[in-house]
This record gives structure tokens, sequence and C-alpha cells, in this order.
């Protein structure tokens, strides 16, 4: 707010493409996810353009026919920004801002703008602003004259060396800091973790926005900051729960998300490396979403890069309040019947129930079955707890009331 005035929205374009890897159903999913994202960076989606393309045009990303009508439209509209889906190459981006004349972003370059946002400790933003270093270096264009500010001293353009060459070494030289600054810290938290002695560890883990922080807090009765926006929670957040007197720690992690640029992934494996020392994991699923099995496919395959798909693990099926099940009548012989006609008790009955032995649906908000996850979770951490502490396993009872 400015003096009682709301915050203008950057007015945006999201741009996407069907092809044999994502059909028309699946694109559109995509872009509503986009333009989530798109919201929580504080713009405004004004319109969304598709494209059927066998391959990414390699100058443009889209056909020249798109490129004019999107022209058109970023023009009659005022568009500030164009934003798309797919990650672009450098090369792909300069030729369309030289033909749109307005900020080109794609998917990697919204997700570290809200990453820059949400970077709340030192530690988060130092990781946050590597990742920007390593994704803008090879889009350097020669127009950075700014950069030079960021390093004084006499003698720093060597002889004959253009503004560009410049600019990359100030950036490689950035990202060298960085990466330095970060090794020491990834120490500092090591040495942290191992000071936690040999209480059992329990990570939360899923897709974002999907009630990893609101559960935190129900379960530690914390005050962790949840908001209903993408990546509310950058830093891991590690609280120490008792449970019926039997003691465990309870972390917070980063969310994932489908088509998670590498090189976060690779900037954010200290916050990982909370997941890859935990015990047991926790994986949060939003119910209500139409594409939760997807969401679930996205966590699994982070996982298993990380090395942590075989920990025991407990599936929540979050937010059954605000699942919705389409209604469908079984004497309508013409309708037929799909996974969204499913109810609830119908949900827990399917592959779920087989495939995952520990597995509960609740509602983080409104506190339902709230008791039963915090059985399952007493019993699956004192199983682990007794190993480690077998000469006062008479304290914990097998279950609680």
């Amino acid at each position: 707010m400015i003096e009682g005035r709301p915050i203008e929205l950057e007015k945006t374009v999201l741009v996407g493409i069907i092809n044999s890897n994502q059909n028309e159903e699946k694109s559109k999913e995509y872009l509503a996810e986009l333009k989530f994202l798109t919201f929580t960076a504080g713009g405004e989606v004004v319109k969304s353009f598709t494209q059927k393309l066998d391959f990414p045009n390699p100058k443009t990303f889209i056909g020249s026919g798109k490129i004019i009508e999107l022209l058109k439209f970023v023009k009659e509209k005022k568009i500030s920004s164009v934003i798309f889906d797919d990650e672009l190459t450098p090369t792909q981006q300069g030729n369309i801002e030289k033909l749109l004349k307005v900020k080109i972003l794609d998917r990697t370059g919204l997700i570290l703008d809200i990453f820059a946002q949400r970077a709340r400790t030192s530690y988060a933003r130092t990781q946050v602003e590597l990742a920007q270093y390593q994704y803008l270096l090879p889009r350097l264009k020669g127009l950075w004259t700014h950069l030079e500010r960021q390093r004084g001293g006499i003698g720093m353009r060597g002889p004959g060396e253009t503004e560009i060459e410049t600019d990359r070494r100030i950036v490689r030289n950035k990202i060298s800091l960085l990466k330095n600054k970060l090794e020491i810290i990834d120490k500092q938290m090591a040495t942290q973790r191992g000071n936690r002695g040999s209480l059992v560890r329990v990570s939360l883990v899923g897709y974002t926005n999907v009630g990893k922080s609101t559960l935190m807090n129900v379960i530690s009765k914390s005050k962790v900051f949840s908001e209903d926006k993408l990546f509310a929670t950058l830093d891991t957040t590690v609280r120490k729960v008792v449970v019926e007197n039997l003691p465990f720690l309870l972390s917070d992690t980063v969310g994932f998300i489908r088509k998670l640029p590498t090189q976060l992934i690779e900037s954010f494996k200290s916050t990982l490396d909370e997941v890859k020392e935990s015990d047991i994991l926790i994986h949060i699923v939003d119910i209500s979403h139409p594409n939760f099995e997807e969401h679930i496919d996205s966590v699994n395959q982070i996982l298993e890069e990380i090395n942590c798909i075989e920990k025991p693990t407990i599936m929540v099926f979050n937010k059954i309040d605000a699942y919705k099940a389409l209604p469908w009548d079984e004497n309508e012989l013409i309708q037929k019947r799909d996974k969204r006609n499913y109810t609830i008790a119908e949900w827990e009955k399917s592959w779920i129930s087989k495939k995952n032995e520990q597995s509960i649906f609740v509602s983080a908000l409104k506190k339902k079955n709230f008791k039963k996850l915090l059985n399952l979770i007493y019993e699956t951490v004192r199983r682990i707890h007794v190993t480690r502490f077998p000469y006062n396993h008479f304290l914990y009872p097998e279950n609680i009331n």
C-alpha cells in the first residue's frame, strides 16, 4: 500500500507451447501454475498465449506469426512483461526482447525473482544470489556499465578488454565469492545439525503451497510464516516437538515445483541437506488440487535425486476441507466416471492405501483428523527412538490415545 492506495500490479502476458511432451490440457495446467507464480511475484496476467510446435524456434522460441500477434497485443494493452513457461536460451531471450521491446522472463527467471523476494535470512539470500548470477552469466549483454561500480580500484579494466568481458569477469568473481561464502555457512550449519544430538529428525516435504508451514504450526504449536502463495517459505525452520513425552525435531523445508531450475537445486543443496539427514519424511499433498498425483511424482523425483526416496515416509493428504468431488450420476450411461468424481472415502481405499501403508487424510487448517496424525507420527518416531534409547523405551507406549 502507498498512501492508502493499493500497489499497481505489473501487467504481464504468459506464453506456452503444446507439443508431444505436453498436450493442450497439460499446457493449460502449466500456464495456470505460471499464473499463480506471476501473482506471487506481483504481476497481473492479462492474457495467455499458446502455440502448437513440434520443436521451439531456435531464434524466438515461438513462430514468427505468433510473435507478430504477441507484439500487437503488447502494444495495445501496454504490457510490461512477457513470461514464457519454458526456459529460454540466452539467444532466444535477447531476440524476443529486441522484437517486443518489453521485459522478457522465463519460468526460471520468475522463480528466481520470487525466491529473491521471499529470502529472509542471510543464508537464503546468499543461495538465491548465487543462483541469480549463475542464471545471468550466459545472458549478459554489453549494457551493464553499472557493474563496474561493484568493484573499484585502479587498473580494473585490462588493456583492450571489452565491456562485456569485464562484466562477465565481475559476475564470475561474484559467483566464486558467493560459493566460498556458502561453503563456510554450510560447515556452520552442518555443525549445528551435529549438535542437535541423537533426537529423531522429521522433515516436512511436498509440493509448494500444500500447507507444510500450516501443518508445522499445528504440530509444533509455533508461528511459522505461512501464506496462500507459492514459495511462502524459503528458509528451513526446525522446532523441537514433544508428543506424550516423546521428543523429536521437526523441520519445515522449501517447497518443490515442476520444472525446478537445475541451478536452484544446486544452490539449495544445503537446505535439502536437512531432508537428507532426516530419519522420517512427512510428504504433504494437496488433495484438493486436481493434479495432486503429478505433484507427488515431482516431489518423489527430487527425493530420488538426493537419495531420500527410501526413507520412512508418512503420506499426509491435506486440505480435505477444500476438496470437492465433481457430481456423478451412476444412472447416466453417457457420463463417464473419472477420478474427479471420487469422494475422500473412495480416495482412501484407492491406490493410496495400497501403495502407502502410512497415509492419512487431514485438514491442517481445520485440524481434522489431527489426533490420528499425531498418533501416526508418534508411532513412527517411537520405532526409531527406542532403538537409539533402548534403556527408556518403557516410558513410551506403542500408541497414544
